[in-house]
């Protein structure tokens, strides 16, 4: 059946995630609808801009209704950033990377040995502090490899040396670690759900592992990731210890691996729950609700490759969607995904920028108007 003879009458939801280096989720949402709107003036449309956990959560979580709450917070080398995170009913969306990203070190500046998760430790004290009592985890985007130890210290945890002296800071610092107490961890803990949110799956040590896959891109030489895999394991081994077959099962656990390992941390020691970003934050974002009444979605992302099959936000979107029978469109910057992979994944159809602009920098850096002409080529063909 053709393009022209499926177009819906219904209602045109955008649920659409960031193009990384061009336009926020909620730019997307606006030059999509403003695209829409060039060629079907009255068109009915509502943005629902989502995320998959990383970069980006937390503005999804503010244009969905959550209030923005921001601290200044210990960043990843030390220095206090500003970090915000979203707060609604009583269930905050924490970002790690605001508070422990790569966005905090100074270009070309790496520190993979003594890089520190405290201040996302610091920002989950803080949702405490304003009444959250479910907690949304998003990992991505992190400049850490400390296996969510610093996290931990900052919420109460003790980690020390042989000699009682707390470690140093980073995943480096864990080489020395020879005791673990968790009792002084915030009691208001036991009474929160975790849920961490990503889209990896890696466990925390060995060739898959935190500091084997993710550490080169953080700095670190093949060196510090032997030294880094070795400290985390030291880690696991001394948590094991001091909270038990949790904390074992946690370093084998998908997701453990996330973040340099802060997921293993909040898995291991704060009991949190492993489960796929763009799941969790489309049941947070109450994208189910938004799907009534529409008959057309488009979901998007700056580039919709092999790696979007695996978790990230287009497909999330897409099965949800097509679990209601709503078609669904993509939008995106570049296209490396053949007809098949799209129709597998619940994608009707994507519509790349660079069908526009093939040259990337220019792409790149006029992402906005061509979304825009992308969205009114979309809407001649499914709306018109």
């Amino acid at each position: 059946m053709s393009d022209a003879a499926r177009r819906p009458t219904g209602r045109v939801l955008v649920a659409a995630d960031k193009f990384k280096g061009s336009l926020t989720a909620v730019q997307v949402a606006e030059r999509v609808t403003a695209g829409l709107r060039e060629v079907v003036p009255g068109v009915d449309v509502t943005s629902l801009p989502v995320a998959d956990g990383g970069d980006g959560t937390v503005d999804a979580a503010v244009a969905a209704g959550f209030e923005r709450r921001t601290e200044t917070v210990t960043g990843p080398i030390g220095e206090p950033v500003r970090a915000s995170y979203a707060l609604r009913d009583g269930t905050a969306v924490i970002e790690m990377a605001e508070a422990s990203g790569l966005r905090h070190l100074p270009a070309g500046v790496f520190e993979p040995l003594t890089a520190t998760t405290y201040g996302t430790g610091e920002l989950l004290l803080a949702a405490l502090d304003a009444g959250a009592r479910s907690i949304v985890l998003g990992v991505g985007g992190s400049a850490t490899n400390d296996g969510g130890a610093g996290m931990l210290s900052a919420l109460g945890a003790r980690l020390l040396d042989a000699s009682g002296i707390p470690v140093g800071p980073g995943g480096g610092g864990l080489a020395a670690l020879a005791a673990a107490d968790l009792s002084g961890l915030d009691p208001r803990l036991a009474a929160t759900d975790v849920v961490l949110a990503g889209d990896v799956d890696n466990p925390l040590l060995g060739p898959k592992g935190a500091a084997a896959v993710y550490g080169p891109q953080k700095g670190a030489s093949p060196a510090q990731v032997e030294r880094l895999d070795a400290a985390l394991g030291r880690y696991a081994e001394v948590l094991s210890a001091a909270v038990g077959a949790r904390a074992a099962s946690a370093a084998e656990t998908p997701g453990a691996g996330a973040a340099g390992g802060l997921g293993y941390g909040a898995l291991a020691g704060l009991g949190a729950v492993f489960r796929p970003g763009i799941e969790v934050m489309l049941d947070v974002l109450g994208f189910a609700a938004a799907l009534d009444g529409v008959r057309l979605v488009i979901t998007g992302e700056g580039s919709l490759d092999e790696q979007t099959l695996h978790g990230k936000a287009p497909v999330g979107v897409a099965q949800a969607a097509r679990a209601r029978d709503i078609d669904v469109v993509a939008v995106c910057g570049r296209l490396a995904l053949g007809p098949g992979a799209l129709g597998a994944a619940g994608i009707r159809r994507a519509y790349p920028l660079t069908d526009l602009e093939p040259d990337p920098a220019r792409c790149m850096a006029e992402a906005g108007p061509l979304l825009q002409a992308t969205a009114a080529g979309l809407a001649r063909d499914f709306l018109g």
